[in-house]
Formats: C-alpha cells, sequence, structure tokens
C-alpha cells in the first residue's frame, strides 16, 4: 500500500499532468481568496458604525474644527468650534414658548366693585411693581414690543431706583436662532398710571438696564413655559446673561482628597500651538480622565499663540476662564486645579499613604491604565514633537475608545455676553457679511481676483441683489480701515465690531470681571477674542453672506485649491 501510495503520488507530478495541477491549484487558491474576503466583507458590515465628525482622526478633525469660512483676523483657522455648537436644539425645548395669549388677566371676580376712592388713591402712589397686573403687563409689552424673539421665562419684577420704575428680566432666544443657546435680559420699565386706574409702560430701558432684576441663576422664576426642562442628552443649554461663577473647586477635606483618583499630563509641545490644537489635546486628557473615572488636574494657565496676540508674539500667563465656560466645565466633569492639587499633595500625601504612577511613553494606552490603583498617575511628556503631543495618547486603537466629551466644553459666557450685547443692540434684526481682505488682497498671485471683488463699488453692485436696502449689516472682516467700507453706508446702516469697544473697555463689565479674575491686573482684549465675538456675531445674522462663497469665485486657501478646500 505504502509502495501504490508513493507511485500514486510520484505520478501525479509526471509532465503531462503539471497543466491539470496547476488548473487545479489556481482554482483552489481564487476560491480561498473568495472565502476569505466574504468573511472580511461580513465582519465590517456587522461592526460598522456611521462616521461621527467629532470622532474623527486628529488630521481630520483638526481640518473639521479649522475650516471656519467667517473667521475674521490674520488667517481663516483662528476660532475653535466648541461643545454648543454641536448641539441640536431639541424642538421640544425650543418650540414652548410663552405667547402674549398665555399671559391671562388676574383681576378677581370682583374687580368691578372697586371703589372709585381706591382707585383715586392707587393712582397717586407709587407703582407696586410685585402687584400681578404690572407684572402682566410687563410680560404682554415686552412680547409685543420685541417681535422677533420667543420668551421662555419671566423674573417677577423687582422695585428701580425711583418710584413708578420697574427691573424685570427674561429668558429669550431669537426666532431664528441657529444655536441650541437661551439668552437673558433685564431692563428697566417706567409704569404708569392714569386717573382711571390703567396701567401703561412708558418707556423700556436699553439692554442690561434693569440691574435691579440680574439674579442668579436657578432662582424660581415668576413665570415659565418650559416643558421638560432645558436638557439634552444630560447636558444643559447654554444660558448667556446668567452671573458667571467660575471660582475654582476645591477639595472638601483631607479624607475626601486622600480617597480621590487623580489623572494629570505635564509637559509636551501643545503649549503656544494654535486654539484649535489646545483643545484636541486638552480634551484628548479629558476623556482619558472620564474613562479612567479620574479627576483631572488642570493647568489653567495658557499660553496664546502669536497668531492671536496684538503683539505678534507668543504670549504666557492667559487664564483658561478668558476664552471657555469653566463654571460649566467644573459643573459637569470633576476637574481640580493644578496649584491647589499640588499644595493638598504636599500637605496630605505621605500621611495618608499617596501613591503616584509615572507614564512617560504616550503609547501606554488608557486601557492598560484602567487596573492602577495608585492615587495619581501622572503622564510625563518628554518625547520631542510631534511625540510629545498630548493628543497622541488618544490616536491609534484608543481612538474608539476614548470619546472627547466635547459637550463640556462651551465659549466663554463673558464673550458670548458681547456677542449679546452687540446683537440686542441691533434687536437681532441684521444680516451680516463676512469680507476677507488684509494679507490675501496683497498676494494676486494666489487671489487675482479678491482685492477687486471686495470693493466698495463690487460690494454694493453684489450686494444689492442679496440684502435689502436700509438694512442693519454687521461686516466682520480683518480691513483694519474700516472707513474703507462707508461707500456702503449710502445704501446699509453699516456696524463693525469696533463700533462697540465700550463693552470690553475699562468701564465695562467685562473688564472689571476679568481684571478680578486675573489677580487685579487688567486684560488685554486679544486678537483671539476679537475674533471669536466677531464670528459669533456674523453668525447671528438673519442672512449670513460669504467672502468666498458669495463675494468672489477666488478659491479661500489660493488659485487652484477649490476642490481640496471643499473635500
Amino acid at each position: 500500500m505504502l509502495g501504490r501510495s508513493g507511485l500514486s503520488r510520484t505520478a501525479s507530478f509526471r509532465p503531462e499532468n503539471l497543466g491539470q495541477n496547476a488548473s487545479y491549484m489556481i482554482g483552489n487558491l481564487c476560491f480561498t481568496i473568495f472565502v476569505i474576503g466574504v468573511l472580511v466583507f461580513t465582519i465590517i458590515a456587522a461592526t460598522y458604525e456611521p462616521e461621527d465628525p467629532l470622532f474623527h482622526p486628529s488630521t481630520k478633525i483638526t481640518t473639521f474644527l479649522t475650516s471656519t469660512l467667517n473667521a475674521t483676523f490674520q488667517s481663516d483657522n483662528t476660532v475653535v468650534r466648541t461643545g454648543e455648537d454641536f448641539m441640536v436644539a431639541k424642538q421640544a425645548a425650543f418650540s414652548t414658548f410663552i405667547n402674549v395669549t398665555d399671559v391671562v388677566e388676574t383681576k378677581d371676580v370682583s374687580a368691578d366693585e372697586i371703589s372709585l376712592s381706591r382707585c383715586e388713591s392707587d393712582s397717586i402712589g407709587p407703582i407696586d411693581c410685585k402687584d400681578p397686573e404690572v407684572f402682566h403687563l410687563m410680560m404682554k409689552v415686552v412680547i409685543e414690543r420685541f417681535k422677533d424673539m420667543h420668551f421662555y421665562r419671566f423674573g417677577k419684577p423687582a422695585p428701580g431706583p425711583e418710584e413708578n420704575t420697574c427691573d424685570m428680566a427674561w429668558q429669550f432666544r431669537p426666532k431664528k436662532g441657529k444655536t441650541a443657546t437661551f439668552y437673558k435680559d433685564y431692563r428697566r420699565f417706567v409704569v404708569k398710571r392714569s386717573k382711571n386706574c390703567k396701567l401703561s409702560v412708558v418707556r423700556i430701558g436699553d439692554y442690561h438696564s434693569g440691574v435691579y432684576a440680574k439674579k442668579h441663576k436657578n432662582q424660581k422664576p415668576g413665570f415659565e413655559k418650559v416643558p421638560g426642562g432645558q436638557e439634552q442628552g444630560g447636558a444643559s443649554f447654554p444660558v448667556v446673561g446668567e452671573t458667571v461663577n467660575d471660582s475654582l473647586p476645591v477639595v472638601e477635606s483631607e479624607n475626601a482628597f486622600s480617597r480621590g483618583k487623580y489623572l494629570i499630563y505635564v509637559g509636551g509641545g501643545d503649549r503656544c500651538k494654535n486654539m484649535d490644537h489646545y483643545l484636541w489635546s486638552f480634551l484628548c486628557a479629558l476623556g482619558e480622565a472620564q474613562y479612567l473615572n479620574r479627576t483631572l488636574i488642570m493647568d489653567l494657565t495658557i499660553f496664546l499663540s502669536s497668531t492671536y496676540t496684538l503683539s505678534n508674539q507668543d504670549e504666557e500667563g492667559k487664564d483658561f476662564r478668558f476664552y471657555f465656560d469653566f463654571e460649566h466645565l467644573k459643573e459637569t466633569a470633576s476637574v481640580l486645579d493644578q496649584q491647589q492639587f499640588w499644595e493638598d499633595w504636599n500637605k496630605w500625601q505621605r500621611q495618608d499613604g499617596m501613591s503616584l504612577y509615572l507614564v512617560e511613553d504616550f503609547r501606554v494606552t488608557p486601557m492598560k491604565l484602567s487596573e492602577v490603583r495608585d492615587s495619581l498617575i501622572l503622564r510625563r511628556f518628554v518625547l520631542v514633537e510631534p511625540d510629545n503631543y498630548w493628543y497622541r495618547v488618544c490616536e491609534g486603537e484608543t481612538e474608539s475608545v476614548v470619546r472627547r466629551p466635547w459637550h463640556l466644553v462651551w465659549k466663554s459666557r463673558r464673550l458670548m455676553e458681547i456677542v449679546s450685547a452687540i446683537s440686542s443692540r441691533l434687536n437681532w434684526d441684521y444680516d451680516s457679511v463676512h469680507i476677507v481682505r488684509g494679507e490675501k488682497v496683497r498676494n494676486m498671485d494666489m487671489w487675482p481676483n479678491l482685492a477687486q471683488d471686495t470693493s466698495p463699488d463690487s460690494l454694493i453692485s453684489t450686494l444689492q441683489d442679496k440684502i435689502e436696502d436700509g438694512r442693519n449689516v454687521y461686516i466682520a472682516t480683518n480691513e483694519a480701515n474700516t472707513s474703507f467700507f462707508d461707500p456702503l453706508k449710502d445704501k446699509y446702516s453699516t456696524h463693525f465690531l469696533s463700533d462697540y469697544q465700550a463693552l470690553w473697555d475699562e468701564n465695562s463689565e467685562w473688564y472689571s470681571e476679568t481684571k478680578e479674575l486675573n489677580g487685579g491686573i487688567p486684560v488685554e482684549f486679544d486678537g483671539y477674542m476679537r475674533a471669536s465675538v466677531d464670528t459669533e456675531v456674523f453668525l447671528r445674522g438673519k442672512k449670513q453672506i460669504e467672502t468666498f462663497n458669495d463675494l468672489t469665485n477666488d478659491c479661500k486657501d489660493g488659485v487652484n485649491t477649490c476642490n481640496t478646500t471643499a473635500s
């Protein structure tokens, strides 16, 4: 048998059989490849998840975050997007607003029986702001006066500094608002009672004039109509206009500190990079802390890149709270200030037996650290760029496990308050135009038509079919000399960021609050702040006209780049 078997195998390799054998082998190989392909396709189909723009690889997300066509200062990638930019307005929260018909009359059944002497007596004395009739009158007047707004709650009126004045606050958003944000205003009312007891509002003050009605958030409103709360996915919507409390969090006790688990990032090459780079790295650290169920130890100081400074030099000593909403962050995530943490650590670490786990390689994934029981995990970034960037921790296999918590980082509400103030002074009824000039108009090789297309004559010609004559037009631009656009005043009421410098000068609320936050040292309203405010005001225009979409056929990034930019 063995002999016959050996002869049979030998015979199969005879010359006359080679062609047949080769065909058989090729057929088997093709069938194997086909089976493997079907198996791979089946696995991919079973595990595929739709692409989420927030969880792109770092190269894609950086492009996504910086592709703001409406950024206005120095470069087109100035302003970074934050969590509220990705929030979709839940219809239940925004569609149920207060109508005039919801404000009911409050007179009693026996109101007609009030004596004339009582009426005459009341008309002599000051207006009682706590009178429900006064309250409802003020609400009706506000709803009827500001027709472009939806109102969601009104605060109870507070007596003003003078007789017959009442201050009242309300929460609102523009009817055509595109962002998932509420705004708060409070104004002063002059209320008059005629001899026949009829109440009327004589005057409504300017934006934020009713300072006696400025109260802290979470106080019970006088009248509201917001079903189901203002929640979306566990994260509340921003409310611009509330008092900001961004004081640093503190640990309650030594016992609480010693029981805590912490994560800190030290060193690295992320400082003095663009804001999108900073935020991309910071959110990686915050995401890892949440994955490990640890408190993130934050360095609140920021090195501001020369891209955003008026001196054109990198500047240190900036505060995270100048640019982002730290109050929201500390209320929704577990974070501590680095300086305070090290003070507590030095006091209690030895006596409480707290241990430190050092990691100096970004390739050590958060998944490998999930079993670490030491009190503090310290990631030290000692390599050279780009291997010392914080965001490297979240690359590779970690990218599908640690998700950056975008919903935790919002823009500074102090800056957004300036945006709200400008929009309110324009009655939230304006169109906006973004006009890029600056260095690009001088580079005719890359942008051959930009200078001509953004000249006053061309703008007037282009805008005449897009914006009605007489409209308020907010112009967001990097053109230093705004008088360049004076010819547009013949057709429109033009407005620029520089027209509102009083909102951040030394007499402003922003100036005093940031100065106090900065230890008594005045804070410069820097280039990033200007670009952020300018862009956000632009985005709240009813019509938004873009430079490279609407005013010129030149490509945003220069000749022959339009297809690349679009992709």
